[in-house]
């Protein structure tokens, strides 16, 4: 992974009116690495990857992408990118083969080739007319003219919107070869699992501002941990109230159930003071630090 930055943003907010919907953002997506943005309905999510591509003006701060700015250089900066909208909107009446076409026309350096593999390995049909296709195969071209440019930036919301389990695994096969070249990817998404599967690094936006970015096992380790621990006799609920992070805790006789938020080495430490016969720890997964940075709603 380089150390280049290819996208930054400085303090980067973004008003309609009176409504905030981003405020501050300060970010550095290095080149080379998949970063995953993730956040609910309404935390910002859109209204950053519109500045990003340029459509909109940020009311502070600045956005820029390879050191150009994302607004005021906005041609420049599409040239360089491939771009996925979530629920994306195609022209109805041209068959695969024509829009990619007339995409191809607006920009140079289409590769054919490329076009051709990605539409087997999508396993797409472009000689239909758009409108005839399911949402899952107007997807697929959405894919396919993202990537054919060989873009050195691909930004993506809700990629796999539509797509059935095989295709989804291709899918993340193209990133691994986008990742492979040292080009960068952006992906906006709900999907907790396929972020966990293809990212390097995920930021977490929430209510406009970004409360945590860094590298899935470090945001992991910094989440919630559920233990199940099993002493080899009788313990006190007291023991435990003072650890730093415990919740939850429930004593049964010589079994503790708690939570612990962070990292959970005081606890561990607390608990070898007694016998332990049998340790359970449950390891949070993407949506456990998700939601314990959303308090679950």
């Amino acid at each position: 992974m380089g150390t280049e930055n290819v996208i930054c943003l400085k303090s980067l907010t973004k008003y309609y009116r009176d409504v905030r919907a981003i405020n501050g953002l300060d970010l550095e997506i290095h080149e080379g690495e998949i970063f995953g943005f993730l956040g609910p309905n309404g935390a910002g999510k859109t209204t950053t990857i519109r500045l990003l591509l340029g459509f909109i003006k940020p009311t502070l701060g600045s956005a820029s992408i390879f050191d150009f700015d994302t607004f005021q250089d906005g041609v420049q900066v599409r040239k360089l990118v491939g771009y996925l909208p979530a629920d994306i909107k195609l022209y109805g009446k041209m068959t695969g083969n024509q829009l990619l076409q007339y995409l191809s026309n607006l920009r140079e350096g289409t590769d054919w080739d490329l076009v051709e593999e990605l539409r087997e390995r999508l396993e797409t049909n472009l000689t239909q007319p758009i409108r005839s296709l399911s949402r899952g195969n107007k997807q697929k071209i959405g894919l396919i003219q993202a990537f054919m440019n060989r873009p050195e930036l691909i930004i993506m919301d809700e990629p796999t919107s539509g797509l059935d389990p095989l295709i989804q695994q291709e899918f993340y096969k193209m990133l691994d070869d986008v990742k492979a070249d040292g080009r960068t990817v952006f992906i906006s998404s709900h999907n907790m699992q396929e972020v966990e599967r293809v990212c390097d690094r995920v930021g977490i936006i929430r209510l406009g501002e970004i409360v945590a970015v860094d590298e899935i096992h470090d945001l992991k380790e910094r989440s919630i941990h559920k233990f199940e621990i099993h002493f080899s006799g009788a313990v006190s609920t007291d023991t435990f109230r003072t650890v730093d992070g415990i919740q939850d805790i429930v004593v049964e006789d010589n079994i503790v159930l708690c939570t612990v938020l962070g990292k959970p080495d005081a606890f561990i430490k607390t608990a070898s003071s007694f016998e332990i016969l049998r340790l359970i720890s449950h390891e949070p997964s993407l949506e456990d630090v998700f939601l314990s940075y959303y308090g679950g709603n």
